[in-house]
């Protein structure tokens, strides 16, 4: 029943149903027998005048509010969407030195050392840590969209100048110093890619699908980087075939993979371009006086728990991806272009092992739960890495098994801290600084991926390759103490109540609220009504 209250105080109600009651009430006077009538409505006292002028005026302004949340849906499912595409781009670029690691150890035998190689692989770490950091930052201070378009813009640029990166008058050492440089690039934008795309498409998934928000979350990020492992190899075996197979130009084949790889992020640029930053990050961000000792008051012990857990996965997996071609060619029994294609077949076996793992971790997080889940991955380090480590020398006689244990290893991996650190890395923290802290969680990740790729060669060349399985054994438990310790137990809740918790937070210790929200969230809605009138 719709009703006015005796001081006349109203509550919503659609401007056609304002209209459908003052045509009922003027129609029909209120009689003894129809009594209590009372009636609703959402509009001031002005909305009642029966001027055509001022009906207009609120019904363009419905129209322009369907519009805007319109347009908000589909930006949402297209951010999603979008992640997910992007995040095979930078998966391949992530795994895409592994084969090329073994051409250029063919075509450039003596140039192209330990050092020389630990140099260009190590470019893309260094170029992502600063990228997470600096376009994490950015991304909060800026918005969502302005850290995913540069990204995608450094991405490209990096991907291009590597497939044509040349030596000055044909110099190899030249040739190795402009990839640095070029890889470099595209790692500042693989970097950004982490804290702008991955919580945008938390927030975006946080309004279409908060209860699956998790699964979802990581169908999109950690599945989509995982595959970028098997389409690297499928795409060098599809070049390396329509180059000549055994007779192929290897120049050729690693300069076409790196000119293909620039397809994906080419893909989404447009669809990026058009995307809105999310309603949460409209409503919570800080542009301006940000509170950084506030934030690290309050979320320093789950600082501890992403970071730490990054830097031990990382340590662990970035090495193992980077050199697991280096590792394969090592037990497979043959040379030359042979073995290049050798090799990119057992890394697409290994790939298609690991990749089941990020559909695991998506089916438990939300019945065990995303610190459990985390734990349950690390603990597969513990049991495959010291299989394999402890029985290396018999493993190593069986290429098929060493491959299908490897990749397991790398399977549970995945689908433990692979699937839940971005996860919990997006949950734990508030929208004004999700982009800063998961920046520098994943940034502590790759420096553990620099540091374990400098001494993955020290390592193996000392201790034995045995111990490469070992110490990722000994990290795995190092993994599960950090987690159990530092990693909250309580996420998968609707993220604006965690915004909640830090702006109390922040009220409390005096911070001015007022500097909450966009600087350009109303001037969103009136670009939205500009569009409408052009129409």
């Amino acid at each position: 029943m719709y009703e006015i209250s005796p001081c006349g105080e109203t509550r919503a109600a659609t401007i056609h149903e304002t209209a459908t009651l003052v045509r009922n009430r003027l129609s029909f006077p209120l009689l003894p027998h129809l009594s209590p009538l009372q009636f609703t409505m959402s509009v001031d006292a002005k909305s009642l005048d029966d001027s055509p002028t001022e009906t207009g005026q609120h019904t363009s302004q419905l129209v322009v509010s369907e519009e805007q949340s319109r347009r908000e849906r589909l930006s949402a499912a297209f951010t999603i969407a979008c992640s997910g595409f992007a995040l095979i781009s930078d998966g391949l670029q992530n795994n895409i030195m592994s084969l090329t690691n073994v051409v250029f150890g063919i075509l450039y035998k003596k140039e192209y050392n330990s050092q020389v190689s630990t140099r260009v692989s190590n470019s893309l770490t260094v170029g992502t840590i600063l990228g997470q950091i600096i376009i994490g930052l950015l991304c909060d201070l800026k918005g969502r969209k302005w850290g995913i378009v540069l990204s995608t813009v450094c991405i490209v640029v990096g991907i291009i100048l590597s497939t044509g990166a040349h030596g000055y008058h044909g110099s190899t050492v030249g040739l190795f110093w402009f990839l640095t440089v070029s890889r470099g690039i595209t790692g500042l934008g693989v970097g950004g890619e982490y804290p702008s795309s991955s919580t945008s498409a938390a927030e975006a998934a946080n309004e279409k699908m908060m209860k699956s928000r998790g699964p979802a979350f990581i169908m999109v990020t950690n599945f989509m980087l995982s595959f970028g492992t098997p389409f690297a190899c499928i795409l060098y075996l599809i070049v390396f075939q329509a180059a000549g197979g055994l007779n192929a130009n290897l120049s050729t084949v690693w300069r076409t993979v790196f000119g293909i790889s620039v397809i994906p992020p080419l893909a989404v640029f447009f669809f990026r371009l058009r995307m809105l930053n999310s309603q949460l990050y409209r409503k919570s961000a800080i542009q301006h006086k940000v509170p950084y000792g506030l934030m690290i008051r309050f979320y320093w012990r789950s600082l501890i728990g992403t970071a730490g857990a990054w830097f031990l996965y990382d340590f662990i997996t970035f090495p193992n991806g980077v050199f697991s071609g280096v590792i394969i060619s090592s037990v497979v029994k043959a040379s030359g272009n042979e073995l290049v294609r050798k090799t990119a077949e057992y890394q697409l076996l290994l790939g298609a092992i690991a990749l089941p793992g990020c559909v695991v971790g998506a089916l438990l997080v939300n019945k065990l739960g995303r610190r459990n889940t985390m734990m349950l991955g690390f603990s597969g380090y513990l049991i495959f890495g010291l299989a394999v480590g402890c029985a290396y020398d018999r493993v190593i006689k069986n290429t098929a098994g060493f491959i299908v244990l490897y990749g397991l290893m790398n399977s549970c991996s995945n689908a433990g801290p692979g699937d839940m650190l971005g996860l919990v890395s997006a949950e734990s923290y508030a929208t004004s600084v999700r982009g800063s802290l998961y920046g520098f969680s994943a940034a502590i990740g790759k420096v553990g991926a620099v540091v374990g790729t400098q001494s993955f060669t020290p390592i193996r060349n000392n201790l034995g390759a045995r111990w490469t399985f070992i110490i990722a054994a000994i990290c795995g438990l190092a993994g599960m103490i950090v987690t159990f310790f530092f990693v909250r137990n309580d996420l998968g809740g609707d993220l604006a109540d965690e915004d909640a918790r830090f702006n109390a937070f922040l009220a409390a210790n005096g911070f001015d609220m007022s500097l909450i929200g966009a600087d350009d969230k109303e001037g969103l809605v009136a670009n939205e009504k500009g569009e409408q009138a052009s129409l």
